[in-house]
């Protein structure tokens, strides 16, 4: 089955799971007024390197160890939070797939980020390293025997149709810039080829592939569609946008390359990491594009190798 054995169960879930379900919902605070001085046994007592500063239930800031110390080492202990925290914040939002937490913990360095939510900026948990580790064992857990029983068997969809040649076709549209909704056309096509009996492996490279392709359209694109074809030998999606195209493929599918603006990788989008993942993910992907008229995305997945 190609490349079955390279996608896991942990990948696909990190596409699967979102921050908020493995967050930590209870978060240790200070107010922009507390002394610096008095964060020593916060810090002591908790083990943290830092913490976030909330005005109400707003996040307005975070202060870290290394601030601490160095109001520690110019006797300033006496002085406010407000002038010593960080104001820019890197966060996280609770509806964003762990995935996207995973890249921006590699690309930052960073042992924790603030979860806020997306609308109000309120501060609703706290996630680090462990918080994603323990949520996909827990989930693991749950999921292991379900997977184990199941065994391949795909090809009593298409004996039950009489029928010299037999091929499903799926369509699902895909309009750009809608965040609250994008993934929702690779989630719906994984339950349609798990119902269909599709073995675990085969459907998590492609939902994988298909979310990639389907954000795609989403950061870049002014609307798309995505197509399934499901063939008794393989499945093939095909993302078809109308947006401005890809002026240079070969640059596009290096690893960590975006066009993304700035404010779509604060919403946790465009890590560069799309056309990498769906290569990985596919048998066979062709990518062809016009600028200034669109891009069209072909990916096979073999189901007999």
């Amino acid at each position: 089955m190609g490349k079955d054995q390279g996608i896991g169960r942990v990948q696909e879930l990190s596409y699967e799971l979102k921050v908020g379900e493995v967050m930590t919902t209870t978060v240790i605070t200070v107010a922009p007024d507390n002394r610096v001085g008095d964060l020593r046994e916060l810090f002591r007592a908790n083990k943290m390197s830092g913490t976030p500063v909330v005005a109400g239930d707003r996040l307005v800031g975070i202060i870290s160890i290394e601030d601490f110390i160095k109001c520690l080492a110019k006797g300033e202990m006496d002085c406010r939070v407000r002038t010593r925290m960080t104001k820019k914040v890197d966060v996280l939002y609770p509806d964003e797939p762990v995935v996207h937490a995973i890249n921006k913990f590699q690309r930052c360095g960073f042992g924790r980020f603030p979860v806020v939510d997306r609308e109000t900026g309120r501060l609703v948990g706290i996630l680090s390293k462990g918080d994603i580790i323990k949520g996909l064992l827990k989930k693991l857990e749950v999921d292991y025997h379900d997977e184990e029983i199941h065994r391949y068997r795909a090809s009593h969809i298409f004996e039950d149709i009489l029928a010299d040649k037999t091929t499903i076709y799926l369509r699902y549209d895909v309009m750009g810039r809608d965040f609250d909704r994008a993934g929702g056309s690779a989630s719906t096509l994984k339950k349609t080829l798990s119902r269909l009996g599709f073995h675990p492996q085969v459907v998590r490279r492609v939902a994988i592939a298909t979310y990639e392709a389907e954000m795609n359209i989403v950061v870049f694109a002014r609307k798309g569609q995505i197509l399934a074809r499901i063939h008794p030998e393989y499945i093939q999606v095909q993302a078809v946008d109308e947006g401005p195209g890809i002026p240079d493929i070969e640059q596009a599918v290096q690893p960590g390359f975006s066009t993304a603006p700035e404010w779509v990788r604060e919403l946790g989008f465009g890590a560069g990491m799309g056309l990498p993942n769906i290569q990985n993910s596919a048998d066979k992907m062709v990518l062809k594009s016009k600028v200034g008229e669109g891009t069209n995305l072909r990916i096979t997945f073999y189901l007999y190798r």
